[in-house]
């Protein structure tokens, strides 16, 4: 084999390793990182039933934060969507045209759906869609992540 031949082959092998470890590598650091929330009011230990920063605006701005450091690699910046992962801007989209009281009730649902998803994650048939984030994620960056998304909310698919 001449020299010739030798380097296309390994100019070929590299090529492919790049190709098939590159989609490995395409969401950069996924290690979940961590949300600074001392301007916020504290929640406690007992997590809330509802989003108790819903139209805080230092809430917003730190969900805002924490969604970019944490979701924004499978929900999309700003959360807009790939198709990756759900679109969180249509979250709670279904609630917003109800009557009072099935408004408060629905956006109660939501929160509720929410917390419980992004606290332990998301499994079908055997595989994680979304892993759990109890433990890693206090309680103040879950409510802070939700009262961002509201405010991006959109009713277009």
């Amino acid at each position: 084999m001449n020299t010739f031949t030798r380097l296309v082959l390994a100019s070929s092998a590299i090529a492919a390793a790049l190709m098939f470890t590159a989609p490995a590598f395409s969401h950069g650091d996924v290690t979940p990182q961590a949300v600074d929330t001392k301007g916020l009011p504290p929640l406690g230990e007992k997590w809330a039933a509802d989003n108790p920063y819903r139209g805080n605006e230092a809430a917003i701005n730190v969900g805002h934060s924490a969604f970019a450091q944490n979701c924004a690699r499978c929900h999309g910046i700003d959360a807009i969507s790939g198709g990756i992962a759900p679109d969180l801007r249509m979250l709670d989209r279904d609630c917003m045209n109800q009557p009072e009281p099935k408004k408060a009730s629905c956006i109660k649902e939501n929160d509720e759906y929410f917390q419980n998803t992004v606290r332990h994650g998301r499994v079908r048939n055997g595989a994680v869609y979304m892993p759990p984030f109890e433990g890693i994620l206090q309680q103040e960056a879950v409510w802070a992540i939700k009262a961002y998304l509201e405010t991006r909310r959109t009713d277009k698919p």
